[in-house]
């Protein structure tokens, strides 16, 4: 079966970088992902993005090296199996705020006996070869959103869940969750405790800790903080700067006088 090379990356203690899809555009997905992301996520949660739009995405990530991981829209069991059986190797959940959420979670991505995950996985023998029954629970990442905070209550028991592959923060969400606005990488000092509580407890695990970002700077400061998985930023928001940037630079090009002759 073809290996999640995150897996690897992670036990080797390296940075994973996974660019973040909220565009429903198989073109743009592959585009981004030939960019050299180690990861590419597709948003459902958030993104405008539904299951007949992500198969062809999923198809066009697979045709580069990343690895292509969904974030679900909510910790909804036939929703998730259908995206692990349309190729998905990895799901970030949102709102897992128990140990309940997170022993469902993982019971949702691994077969019997050891979960409940049901027998069809259809194009992830196309993407993870034939021999997908046998390697999926090992290939298969799942990683908890700690957003809530109820989850930072029970942070010691979800990170204590067998199967469990790591943790993604949810910034803004968490911001909101403890009485916060939603800031870039916050300089709120009661986030930024939180923040890193939840990173040092997942990672006293050996769980993968992610985390979303405002843009490269930001990323670049999580980065040094010492998490391992990083997203800086999603599709929406480089396009929107990139062509702000673009715009700005051209309506300040100063044109020439007109001449006398009116030419």
């Amino acid at each position: 079966m073809r290996s999640n090379r995150l897996r690897a990356l992670h036990a080797e203690r390296k940075l994973i970088l996974s660019a973040w899809l909220s565009i429903p555009s198989s073109y743009a997905a592959e585009v981004i992902a030939h960019l050299g992301f180690d990861a590419v996520t597709i948003d459902l949660q958030h993104g405008m993005i539904g299951f007949d739009a992500a198969v062809p995405m999923l198809q066009a990530i697979s045709t580069s090296n990343a690895i292509p991981l969904v974030r679900p829209s909510r910790n909804d069991p036939a929703e998730i199996m259908k995206l692990l059986d349309a190729g998905a190797y990895g799901v970030i959940c949102p709102m897992i705020s128990t140990r309940e959420d997170a022993e469902r979670l993982v019971s949702t991505c691994r077969y019997p006996p050891t979960g409940t995950r049901s027998f069809g996985p259809a194009r992830g023998l196309l993407y993870g070869g034939m021999d997908y029954l046998s390697g999926a629970d090992k290939e298969m990442l799942v990683l908890a959103m700690i957003e809530t905070e109820v989850a930072i209550a029970n942070l010691d028991a979800i990170v204590a869940t067998p199967g469990l592959d790591g943790i993604f923060i949810g910034p803004n969400d968490l911001a909101l969750a403890l009485g916060r606005s939603p800031k870039p990488e916050h300089d709120d000092p009661f986030v930024i405790e939180r923040v890193e509580h939840i990173r040092k407890t997942a990672a006293a695990k050996g769980l993968m800790t992610g985390i979303f970002c405002s843009g490269p700077a930001g990323a670049v400061q999580r980065v040094q903080q010492g998490f391992d998985l990083i997203t800086p930023g999603n599709d929406v928001m480089f396009l929107r700067n990139v062509l702000n940037s673009a715009m700005a630079e051209i309506r300040g090009a100063k044109r020439p006088e007109p001449s006398s002759t009116g030419y």
